[in-house]
């Protein structure tokens, strides 16, 4: 055991139960996504006596505004209209949790300093409620994405929190901006929880406070058009991760880089890139998604693949409901491995490529059309069989988020009327 500023290192494989508020390194090999296995854990801080308690939803404070917006019909865009109300509670190294509380949506007061504004110290998640064809509203596998942001706290050394009862907070601010909920076929309500270090301070350092809060948005479709195909634009020169980087977090700051990227390839009449990494060109993800590629392989044989968690890539829910989905149909081989662009390209000009599809939260599933290589366009034609597969997919898992079929055991059912 050493020391290393605040931070304790222990050179000796432990296990740490997952909901403990003192935690391995994210780069554990043991609780993390599969990554490289790396023997270094790092404990952030060891709490002790009552700040090693989290917050829970039986303290939580709901204050409701009187002053009621409008609810829009229709047209919600994506992310553009938020909900009457947002959960909040802080943290910090000296107090532990303050206790949660729901109130009024409206802008938080924080200094110019804030940590976060300058070294982008903050984590977020994306998950769905719905409204399923019973009219009983639904969290689409919450837990799995709850249990992601700690992750994702943990790779920024920001303190640690029960996922459950953050879940329970979740549900309170739902249930009473319950009126919020869309209606409409393939509409629903974006939770968006955001995690960051708010010192006021401008030192590069672990912060010491600290904000979680939730807020809702109804959304409807984040690609438009999406079901006709994307274009990726496929260029080495960009590189969205790296081993040994926080690829396979939901970090803000892996986003922003991005931005100037996805510009460029709006300006080359694509929607997003397909980002590729090392002398291979791997493929990693398309955009904020990951990528899937249904094709029959070198060896003749139909498969369904996506490249593995290696810590380049985010450990998308989406992703793995699909895998084991499809893997439940003993129908195909279904494999997480490494994908090349060569490969790729082969099995377009040799018509094997039966369908190229990303998927993520917001998107469920978008099928890609087209990809621009190297100044060329590789049309992606695909055929009824890949059609018909990438159909069945998304048809399946939004039935189970809808609740077509009944209640599944990865929906969560919110009670709208308490």
């Amino acid at each position: 055991m050493e020391k290393v500023g605040n931070v304790q290192v222990s050179t000796h494989t432990t296990n740490w139960p997952d909901d403990a508020l003192v935690r391995a390194h994210p780069f554990s090999c043991h609780n993390m996504f599969s990554l490289r296995p790396f023997r270094v854990f790092v404990k952030p801080f060891v709490f002790t006596g009552r700040y090693m308690s989290c917050f829970k939803s039986s303290d939580l404070n709901v204050k409701q505004t009187k002053n009621h917006k409008p609810i829009p019909k229709g047209d919600y865009g994506f992310g553009k209209i938020f909900t009457d109300h947002m959960f909040v509670v802080e943290w910090s190294r000296d107090g532990g949790w303050n206790k949660p509380e729901i109130r009024e949506y409206a802008p938080l007061t924080v200094s110019p300093a804030m940590q976060s504004f300058h070294y982008a110290t903050s984590c977020f998640e994306g998950f769905k409620a719905m409204r399923g064809r019973d009219g009983i509203c639904r969290l689409f596998r919450p837990d799995k994405h709850i249990e992601r942001l700690r992750k994702s706290a943990a790779r920024l050394c920001l303190p640690d929190f029960s996922a459950s009862e953050l879940l329970e907070c979740i549900k309170e601010l739902i249930r009473l901006d319950k009126s919020w909920i869309p209606s409409d076929e393939g509409c629903s309500l974006y939770v968006r929880p955001l995690f960051a270090g708010i010192d006021p301070t401008i030192g590069v350092d672990i912060c010491s406070k600290a904000i979680l809060f939730v807020i809702l948005s109804p959304v409807g479709a984040y690609f438009t058009g999406a079901q006709q195909g994307v274009a990726l634009y496929a260029d080495p020169q960009f590189v969205r991760s790296w081993q040994g980087g926080g690829g396979a977090f939901k970090l803000a700051s892996n986003y922003a880089p991005t931005l100037y990227v996805q510009q460029f390839v709006k300006e080359k009449g694509c929607q997003t890139a397909l980002w590729l990494h090392g002398p291979n060109e791997n493929l990693t993800e398309a955009g904020t998604m990951n990528i899937f590629l249904f094709w029959t392989n070198e060896n003749g044989e139909r498969e369904l693949v996506t490249p593995p968690l290696n810590g380049l890539i985010l450990p998308g829910i989406t992703r793995e409901s699909i895998l084991e989905l499809t893997k439940s149909w003993h129908e195909f081989p279904v494999h997480e491995k490494e994908i090349t662009m060569s490969q790729v390209l082969s099995a377009v000009n040799e018509n094997r490529l039966h369908a190229m599809f990303g998927t993520g939260t917001a998107c469920v599933i978008s099928p890609v059309a087209k990809l621009v290589y190297k100044n060329k366009v590789y049309e992606i034609k695909g055929g009824p069989e890949g059609t018909k597969t990438v159909n069945r997919i998304y048809k399946e898992l939004t039935d189970i988020q809808w609740a077509v079929n009944g209640p599944h055991l990865w929906t969560h059912p919110i009670d709208a009327s308490r």
